[in-house]
């Protein structure tokens, strides 16, 4: 155990040293691959990019890394974090065993939120459960529920409470995945009458849906500080040839985010999924995905790399050498310098740090 403690306290003292000095640099590109024994795959990073926030493994429990503590459990589920690395919003289980969307108050101590009304009923086990922050982490948004008829995106803070964003197809659900970083603008997607996903905003409550140059466009997943840009999957649903992701821009609107090259499936099609952004929009990043086989597409002016070509065409070599497959990048802090993700590693799947030399 004596010997344990001290090669965990190695990794953590050289995972600082490594994200210190790569926060600093120039030009240096830093893959930092995290210890497998932690489990921690990562859905969130502070600004710093000192903050990783995510679950551990596929079970949904929520922890945080750190450089000078290594990975910490702290209860809850799905964590994510905000940018000023305070606050981690997810679920967590009410005295009932109802899942509920809830803030992490520090120890393994949860704030419930509810659901839109004190008198909602869950749907089996699940009341509502948080999907994003705003920077400051004074805004949260996910979903709710009101039985198993009703499930909405929700938009809550400390003045508002829960507020129902509704859905713009009757009887049909709608979901907050990300907000702004001045939680002003929320981003998601709205169920169709024939059952897909549809990217949506939501200002000031009101819902507008993405539209591209086939009509319908994919789910969206995220958004910059503002709201001014945006990020999601399948540009081009109804062109069998076409596994582009999308970027919006209130200049530019709806554009096609190429994947590097098309992919062959034996069923179905691998999508390019964009779900993270820096504030500028220069660096996207997400996956080229078919079920779990998914490898990381890093978008630099828009132009398409698959993360591991990238990294060792810039300095690290050997990067996710043995790796199954990079999966997806799952944020990017808001100056584009430091991006998290998780894949497919050498014996179980793995959380990964990269600084890029920007």
């Amino acid at each position: 155990m004596h010997i344990r403690r001290l090669i965990g306290a190695a990794l953590a003292v050289a995972c600082a040293l490594a994200l210190a000095v790569s926060l600093g640099a120039d030009d240096k590109t830093v893959l930092i691959e995290l210890d497998l024994r932690s489990g921690l795959l990562p859905s969130t990073v502070s600004a710093a990019g000192t903050m990783v926030v995510g679950n551990l493994d596929f079970t949904g429990a929520s922890a945080y890394w750190m450089p000078t503590s290594g990975t910490v459990y702290i209860g809850g589920l799905f964590g994510r974090g905000s940018r000023d690395g305070r606050t981690i919003v997810g679920s967590a289980l009410d005295s009932r065993g109802i899942q509920q969307a809830a803030i992490w108050l520090r120890g393994t101590e949860w704030r419930l939120l509810g659901s839109f009304t004190p008198s909602a009923a869950p749907c089996d086990t699940s009341l509502s459960s948080g999907r994003g922050t705003s920077a400051d982490g004074r805004v949260i948004v996910g979903f709710a529920r009101n039985g198993c008829t009703v499930g909405h995106a929700f938009r809550w803070e400390e003045a508002t409470g829960m507020v129902d964003l509704g859905s713009s197809v009757a009887g049909h659900d709608s979901y907050a995945t990300g907000v702004s970083g001045d939680g002003k603008v929320v981003v998601g997607f709205q169920e169709l009458s024939f059952g897909f996903w549809q990217g949506a905003r939501w200002v000031n409550g009101q819902q507008t849906l993405f539209t591209g140059s086939l009509g319908l466009v994919g789910q969206a997943f995220a958004t910059n500080h503002d709201g001014s840009l945006v990020v999601g999957q399948v540009c081009r649903p109804g062109d069998p040839l076409d596994q582009s992701g999308w970027v919006w821009t209130q200049q530019d609107g709806l554009q096609c985010l190429p994947v590097p090259r098309l992919r062959p499936a034996i069923e179905g099609s691998f999508i390019g999924r964009a779900q993270a952004t820096s504030d500028d929009g220069r660096v996207i990043g997400g996956g080229h995905s078919f079920g779990l086989e998914s490898e990381a597409v890093l978008w630099l002016d828009k132009q398409p790399f698959y993360l591991k070509d990238y990294l060792r065409d810039h300095g690290v070599r050997n990067a996710f050498e043995g790796w199954v497959n990079t999966g997806t990048i799952e944020d990017i802090s808001p100056d584009g310098r430091v991006l998290v993700g998780f894949g497919a590693g050498p014996r179980d799947f793995k959380g990964y740090i990269v600084v890029l030399d920007r």
